[in-house]
């Protein structure tokens, strides 16, 4: 009776043990730092156990940070959210004016944000960037983030690079569609918000310079080359949907109305937000006729209002958070 007694307490025991390890066991893989290029990441103030990393980049010659949330229970999915066309040197804007990280907080896939690359459209740029050529600005952000980036999270954060979605807003969403389109080998998920689609239309070149003058000084031919160069169609989501035709595609556009959220932005933010999202809505929908026509999968979403601003595509990042879920299979 006695070692029948003792045998029962023991079972118990374990029981408890194992039940009291599980969740510190799912929290096991997002509470330590990880390696890299200076020794150690570092922890991020934004919290939600984002972490900030320096990864070294051979193809820029310099570290670029970048700042990750690891799964939660160690899944191998990783999601990559580019940022707009002023992204900055301190943060990624997921981070700092919606926080994707609190959003993800308790899914089984990492958040990839790269800090950087303001006007770059995440693109390998043919020249330098900007016109102060004293001071050179290399970009070479495909490279990184398909060619040096992945074996570093792969080796640190457990992120295949075959299991991959990626999204991106305005700027990162066009970056966005062309990266998933020319790598559909890391990339099995797009999501734009508020991209522009169609970049080489008429009058596209002279938007792009406009807007890569004002958002820092850089030259829209240091990007692809001239206006004929084949790079340049090359990296128009327009010219090669073809190739996302196994990928989950989610296209979104806001209606370029304000609406009830935007009323309390400044009278010349709402004009600015005005014409870059009919501008964008315009492209998103040359491209879903497109699309459409030659017999490409996609989910389109197209609001009745929403402006070019962080209350379109944060509330566009809360919509598709199933879909990623779903299609990453990182619940």
């Amino acid at each position: 009776m006695k070692r029948a007694v003792t045998a029962l307490l023991v079972i118990f025991a374990i029981a408890a043990s194992m039940t009291v390890a599980a969740p510190k066991a799912n929290a096991a893989n997002r509470d330590w730092l990880r390696p890299d290029a200076t020794g150690a990441c570092e922890w991020d103030a934004v919290g939600f156990w984002v972490q900030r990393c320096d990864v070294w980049s051979p193809s820029m010659g310099r570290n670029i940070p970048v700042q990750i949330q690891p799964a939660v229970r160690g899944g191998n999915a990783g999601l990559y959210l580019l940022d707009g066309l002023r992204a900055t040197e301190y943060t990624n804007a997921w981070l700092h004016d919606v926080n994707a990280a609190q959003t993800y907080v308790d899914s089984n896939i990492t958040l990839v944000m790269p800090v950087g690359g303001q006007s770059s459209f995440y693109a390998d740029w043919t020249a330098p960037a900007t016109y102060d050529f004293n001071n050179p600005v290399v970009y070479k952000w495909e490279t990184f983030l398909t060619g040096e980036l992945p074996g570093y999270l792969q080796q640190h954060f457990g992120v295949a690079p075959n299991n991959n979605s990626i999204l991106g807003l305005s700027m990162g969403g066009t970056a966005a569609m062309n990266l998933a389109a020319k790598h559909t080998d890391q990339f099995r998920q797009v999501l734009s918000f508020s991209g522009y689609l169609a970049t080489t239309i008429p009058g596209g070149q002279t938007a792009f310079r406009l807007a890569q003058l004002d958002a820092g000084g850089y030259n829209t031919n240091a990007m692809y080359g001239s206006v004929i160069s084949p790079a340049r169609f090359e990296n128009d989501p327009f010219l090669n949907m073809g190739n996302l035709r196994n990928t989950d595609v989610y296209i979104s556009a806001g209606s370029a109305r304000p609406g009830p959220a935007d009323a309390g932005y400044l009278p010349q933010h709402v004009a600015a937000g005005v014409a870059l999202e009919a501008y964008s809505n315009f492209t998103t929908r040359l491209w879903s006729l497109k699309a459409r026509a030659t017999g490409i999968n996609f989910t389109e979403a197209f609001t009745p209002t929403g402006i070019h601003n962080w209350q379109q595509f944060g509330s566009q990042l809360e919509a598709t958070k199933p879909r990623v879920l779903d299609v990453m299979n990182a619940w």
